[in-house]
């Protein structure tokens, strides 16, 4: 089962459903993510159990990014070795700043995007025109209700700069907040139905030209922190009252000096939460659809590559 966000191909509204493979069921008197994540996990568990709205063929339906209204993404730094790795090489003058956040108690956190610049699967994520080196970071996403509870998972692309990132640590926001820099999708899997989130494998595949570019696999067990502690530190002195996503960091990491380009297409799965793809567009321009859905109150038109 999955909660998904969708566009109604009945009225052409933006709604929310439980997808049981072959049909949506639309929730009654809840249109959105963020109304949902108002609910306790209990709550939320007998919403899905007693969906009874219209149906809609999944096979017809265009999906959307599983986040809106006041909703928040959020990303966790440095919780893998590969990341500490990844990230003393690519910014040799404060190696040791990396190094200092992945032994100490206090995880790294930061703000990521606002809920109307993610873009959902089958949707595109762009490279900075600034910078020469960019990858996606493919991560478990965590759907935490307002109550401070795991309710959800889902697949996360926390894009990054490594040119921007690299030249200076104080650089960060720059380097992962831009429009087009995050893609979320393509739906939630239910907390309730995943028996061990610390089990999960993850597979990254960059193609180019028709060819593999750049693949790698890992798994959620190397993770040093824990996914309660992390929701521990963003709710500590912070209230979200329509839920947040969490991205809990990335293991995979290609070496320097690859990079994205425009044309790229990048395919992110996480073993029972779902596929993410997203094609790789470059600059802002490329990515002004995105605001101009902001300003139909979120809507898409057709499916935007």
């Amino acid at each position: 089962m999955r909660i998904v966000r969708f566009i109604s191909p009945a009225t052409g509204q933006t709604l929310i459903g439980v997808d049981d493979g072959e049909a949506i069921t639309e929730f009654g008197g809840i249109a959105t993510v963020g109304e949902l994540l108002r609910l306790t996990a209990a709550e939320i568990q007998d919403h899905c159990a007693t969906a009874d709205g219209p149906r809609h063929e999944t096979a017809k339906v265009q999906l959307l990014p599983p986040a809106d209204g006041r909703m928040d993404v959020w990303a966790a730094g440095v919780t893998y070795e590969r990341s500490r790795t990844a990230r003393m090489v690519e910014s040799e003058r404060a190696a040791d700043v990396y190094d200092l956040v992945y032994e100490a108690p206090r995880p790294e956190l930061f703000f990521k995007s606002t809920a109307w610049r993610v873009t959902g699967h089958g949707e595109s994520v762009s490279v900075r025109a600034d910078s020469g080196i960019d990858v996606p970071e493919p991560e478990l996403g965590l759907i935490i209700n307002r109550h401070a509870e795991i309710v959800g998972y889902t697949v996360v692309n926390d894009m990054s700069s490594r040119t921007i990132e690299g030249e200076n640590p104080l650089y960060l926001p720059q380097a992962k907040i831009y429009l087009g820099g995050c893609a979320v999708g393509p739906a939630i899997r239910p907390a309730w139905e995943i028996p061990d989130p610390y089990a999960l494998d993850i597979a990254l595949t960059i193609t180019r030209d028709g060819s593999v570019a750049w693949d790698g696999q890992a798994s959620t067990g190397q993770l040093r922190r824990r996914l309660d502690e992390l929701v521990g530190y963003l709710f500590r002195e912070d209230a979200f009252p329509e839920g947040a996503i969490l991205a809990t960091g990335t293991c995979l990491v290609p070496d320097l000096p690859f990079t994205l380009r425009a044309g790229d297409e990048i395919t992110i799965s996480i073993s029972g939460i779902g596929t993410l793809t997203s094609t790789v567009v470059a600059g802002k321009a490329a990515m002004n659809w995105l605001a101009e859905t902001a300003d139909e109150h979120g809507r898409r038109a057709p499916l935007r590559g």
